[in-house]
This record gives C-alpha cells, sequence and structure tokens, in this order.
C-alpha cells in the first residue's frame, strides 16, 4: 500500500475533534459573536465543561471563590481564555500516554504548549496575527508527528532514530523514511477537523521559509525558542537561523526576543503545569 493510503486510512482513524470545540472555532471567527453562543456550546459538552472548570478553579487562577459554570469563567476570564483552554484540553486528550514509535509524548506536550504560549505572546506584541490563531497553531503545529506515532510507527521510530543519531532534521529524516513529513499528516488532519484555512496553512508550512510577519512568523519564532531552551522535546532539536530583520522590534536573536517578554518564566511555568496534569480525568 503506498504512503497516500496509509495516510488517508490513518486520518480517517484519528480521533475527531470534538465537534463543540469545531463549533467554537467557527462562532468566534465573527468578531461580533454573543459570549453566550459560545458558552452554550462548551456547556452541551458535560465533560469539555468539566474539564474547564478543574481547570479554572485550580491553584493557578486562584479565583477568590469556586467558579461552577462556564458562564461565570467567560465573565471572570474573557472569550479568549476559556476558547484556549478548550482547544487545549481537546488536543492534549489526542496525545497518547504511550506509543510504539519511541516519541516521548510527556517532552512533545510539553514543546507543543510552550510553542503555543510563546507563539501567542510574539502575536500579542507585534499586533499582526490574532493571539488566539496564533496559540492554537503552536499547540498543533506538530500533530501529524502523534498521526505517526500512532498509526505508521515503525517508520516514524526509524526517522525519530536518525535524527536523533545524526543531528538531522525530523521533517527531513520522516521524508526519507515515510516519504512524506508530519506538516503533510498534519495539514490533512486539520482539514479533516475543519480548521481555518489560515490555521491549515500554519500547520503546513511551518517548517518552509516563513512570511515576514502575520501567524506564520509568531509559529516560527515560538518553535525555534522552545528549541534553543529545551523546553520539552518534539523529536526535532535542529534550530533553524533567524532571517535578518526578522524579529521586528522584539530582537535580532532568539535570546534577545525571548527577553522582550518578562514574564516568559512564569508563562512557560504555567505550561508544565498543564503537562503535569493531564493524566488527571
Amino acid at each position: 500500500m503506498d504512503i497516500e493510503n496509509q495516510l488517508m486510512i490513518a486520518v480517517e482513524r484519528m480521533p475527531a475533534f470534538p465537534k463543540s470545540v469545531q463549533r467554537v472555532l467557527e462562532l468566534t471567527r465573527d468578531p461580533d459573536v454573543a459570549p453566550k453562543a459560545i458558552v452554550e456550546t462548551i456547556e452541551k459538552d458535560p465533560v469539555m465543561t468539566a474539564r474547564i472548570l478543574r481547570v479554572i478553579n485550580s491553584a493557578f487562577y486562584a479565583l477568590p471563590n469556586k467558579v461552577a459554570a462556564v458562564r461565570h469563567a467567560v465573565v471572570l476570564l474573557g472569550i479568549n481564555t476559556v476558547k484556549n483552554l478548550a482547544i487545549r484540553i481537546a488536543a492534549v486528550g489526542m496525545i497518547p500516554l504511550n506509543n510504539d514509535a519511541g516519541l516521548d509524548a510527556d517532552a512533545y506536550l510539553l514543546h507543543s504548549l510552550g510553542c503555543a504560549e510563546v507563539s501567542r505572546l510574539i502575536a500579542q506584541k507585534l499586533g499582526d496575527a490574532d493571539p488566539t490563531e496564533a496559540y492554537i497553531g503552536g499547540l498543533l503545529h506538530d500533530i501529524g508527528k502523534i498521526l505517526f506515532a500512532l498509526y505508521l510507527p515503525e517508520p516514524f521510530r526509524a526517522a525519530l532514530a536518525k535524527s536523533a543519531a545524526e543531528g538531522t532534521a525530523l521533517h527531513r529524516a520522516e521524508q526519507e523514511w515515510l516519504g512524506v513529513d508530519h506538516t503533510v499528516a498534519g495539514t490533512m488532519l486539520a482539514r479533516k477537523w475543519q480548521f481555518p484555512e489560515s490555521l491549515v496553512l500554519c500547520i503546513r508550512d511551518h517548517h518552509r521559509a516563513p512570511p515576514a510577519q502575520g501567524l506564520g512568523r509568531s509559529l516560527f519564532v515560538a518553535n525555534q525558542i522552545i528549541k534553543v531552551r529545551a523546553f520539552g522535546d518534539s523529536g526535532n532539536r535542529e534550530i533553524a537561523a533567524l532571517p535578518d530583520g526578522f524579529g521586528g522590534p522584539l530582537g535580532n536573536d532568539y535570546p534577545s526576543i525571548a527577553g522582550s517578554f518578562p514574564d516568559l518564566d512564569r508563562t512557560l511555568e504555567q505550561a508544565r503545569g498543564y503537562a503535569a496534569d493531564r493524566t488527571r480525568p
């Protein structure tokens, strides 16, 4: 069976992204959407509601009173925070605790959460991309690796081993052993889940020459910063050079850009807490 057919079968076998989260994404594309519509959508998914409320009532948010309803969470934290929580919970639920390919799922999750947070911060500071989309792009940019780990474990294990032994980029090792890389698989998944085209392209292009602004730039820079800081590991340790002037007003190298966010360490520790929490119901 050729790789195209294998990929199509694997994509069909991947769990569906929760319809409630897909609907939230659809609703929030409208800047005038009523918060009530988002709340009602989330509350129709009792598992999602329970997980969101557990996170919101955690020590991190340190709210003075317990929150018992999603609508109260929206009032206290805002639509975007609740939306990001819903997407993060859905994405984390797709990551297996174990896999036959040998991908370190915990390190993968930490890398993805770190990319999400840093990508959001960059988009927010530069103002040329939607911070929530930047967060989602960071969270899901490597989701194709999960598909490989679950449904094409043997060649993916070989690609991981080659990348680790030779220090080569994982996506090039994937092309050698699987015939495609994880951006192709991730793009197929994003289209199956009916994500906005901007996110589909972000996942597809995150190893290509990025645009000088917008969502692609935020993710590209965030991905490299997270690798420089060795925050988690998604199997690819190669750090791409920063094009001249690419960091804009944030700096001319990755340490300078990271240093432009005084709360970065706290933000990453928050992400570490999310990762540690994933095995709880």
